[in-house]
C-alpha cells in the first residue's frame, strides 16, 4: 500500500470509495512482492500487482468490488517472460472496497509512516473469520478487531515481531488464535524498514553472524578496513560489504535505536576508535567481541579516551548469551538470542523454568 499512499489519501480524504488490490502471498516468480498494490476508481488506476501479467482481471475485480475477496492467479510462462521473469508464478491478491467508513485507521497509517513511526495492519484474508476483518497495531497502541481477543492477542506479538524486522507476509492461526493450527490466515503488511545489523571484522565470525542477521530480518552491512577480507564472495549474506576505516564509517551513516552494533574486530586500534563512536551514536545495541581481559583493557582504553561510566554501561562485552558457544556459527546464535532477548524483555532462563504468557509484552 505504501505505493499508492499519495495516490489514494486524496481519495480516502474526500470520502470516496475505490477498490485496493494487495499482493498478500507469492509462489514461484510472481512479479512484485507481498504487500504491491493496486488501487482502481472507476477509470483511474494506479500501482500495480503484477507488472501487467494479470492487472486486466485485477481491475476488472476491484472496480466492482462489494465484499473482501482472495482471489488467485497463475502467471503463464509468456507472461512471466515479458516482464523479465524465467518462469510462471502464482500470486494471491487480497481485493477489498476502502473508503473512510470501511478503513477509518488510513489517515493514521499515513501520519505513521510520514513520521517514520513504525506500523503494522493486519487483515484476515482466509479461513472462518471475517475476510477483510482488520486491526492497526503500532508499538504501543491498537486500533480495530479480527473478532475474538485471543487472535488479537496472538496476532499483536507477532505483527509486533515482524514490525520490529521490517517484516510482511502472511501469519496462520487456529479460529480462536492457536498458534499450532492454520484454520485463518492473517496477512500482515509491516510499514517499516529494516533494521540495520552492521557488522564489523571481516572474520568467520563475522560471517556466521552475518547469516543469522539476515535471517532474523536484519539489512546487514559487514564493513573492515582490510580489501583482501572484506569481500562479497566472503560474505554473500551481508546485503553490503564495506571497505573503510570502522570508526570512520560509523560516523558516516545514521543509526536509530533499531540499529545493531556488532564489534567483532579484535584489534584496539579498530575497535577502540570504532566503541568511541558506537556507544555514543544512539543505538540499540552495541557489543564487542573478546575474552574478559581484552575486555577489561578495553574499558580502560575507552576511558582513557573520555567515555564516561554511563556511556560504558551500554556496551555488551562479551557479546552474546552465555550458551557455550565454541564455533562461529554458535556464538552467532548466542549473539541473536541476546538480540532478541534484550528486545523483548526476556528472562533467557529455559521457558520450562518459567510460569505465564510465553510471549511477554516486548519492549
Amino acid at each position: 500500500m505504501r505505493d499508492v499512499l499519495a495516490e489514494i489519501l486524496p481519495w480516502w480524504r474526500a470520502g470516496l470509495r475505490f477498490g485496493l488490490a494487495t499482493v498478500v502471498s507469492t509462489f514461484s516468480s510472481a512479479p512484485r512482492p507481498p504487500g504491491a498494490s493496486m488501487a482502481v476508481r472507476g477509470d483511474e488506476v494506479v500501482g500495480s500487482v503484477s507488472g501487467g501479467c494479470v492487472e486486466g482481471a485485477v481491475f476488472e475485480l476491484a472496480a466492482d468490488i462489494g465484499e473482501p475477496v482472495l482471489q488467485r492467479y497463475g502467471v503463464t510462462d509468456d507472461d512471466a517472460f515479458a516482464v523479465g521473469l524465467t518462469c510462471g508464478g502464482i500470486i494471491d491478491i487480497m481485493v477489498e472496497p476502502i473508503s473512510i467508513e470501511t478503513f477509518p485507521e488510513l489517515g493514521d497509517i499515513a501520519a505513521s509512516i510520514a513520521a517514520h513511526r513504525p506500523v503494522a495492519v493486519a487483515t484476515i484474508i482466509s479461513g472462518p473469520g471475517r475476510i477483510g476483518a482488520r486491526r492497526v497495531i503500532w508499538e504501543e497502541s491498537v486500533s480495530g478487531s479480527l473478532g475474538l481477543a485471543r487472535l488479537d492477542e496472538a496476532v499483536d506479538d507477532d505483527a509486533r515481531g515482524m514490525l520490529a524486522q521490517g517484516l510482511t507476509g502472511v501469519r496462520h492461526y487456529g479460529e480462536h488464535g492457536e498458534r499450532r493450527l492454520d484454520d485463518l490466515s492473517v496477512f500482515v503488511h509491516s510499514f517499516a524498514p529494516p533494521p540495520r545489523m552492521l557488522v564489523f571484522g571481516a572474520i568467520d565470525f563475522a560471517a556466521a553472524v552475518a547469516r543469522i542477521g539476515k535471517f532474523l530480518g536484519y539489512h546487514v552491512t559487514v564493513c573492515d578496513a582490510r580489501p583482501i577480507f572484506a569481500t562479497a564472495r566472503r560474505f554473500p549474506e551481508a546485503d553490503e560489504v564495506v571497505v573503510k576505516w570502522p570508526h570512520d564509517y560509523l560516523a558516516s551513516v545514521q543509526v536509530d535505536e533499531r540499529t545493531v552494533i556488532c564489534v567483532l574486530t579484535h584489534d584496539p586500534k579498530f575497535d577502540v576508535p570504532l566503541l568511541e563512536v558506537a556507544l555514543r551514536a544512539g543505538a540499540g545495541y552495541v557489543g564487542a567481541m573478546g575474552s574478559r581481559r581484552t575486555h577489561e583493557d578495553r574499558l580502560t582504553r575507552l576511558r582513557e579516551a573520555g567515555l564516561t561510566e554511563a556511556e560504558l554501561a551500554g556496551l555488551r562485552s562479551p557479546i552474546g548469551l552465555d550458551l557455550g558457544a565454541r564455533t562461529p556459527e554458535e556464538t552467532a546464535v548466542s549473539i541473536a538470542a541476546e538480540l532478541i532477548q534484550l528486545r523483548w524483555h526476556g528472562t533467557g532462563r529455559p521457558l520450562t523454568d518459567t510460569e505465564g504468557r510465553i510471549h511477554g509484552e516486548g519492549g
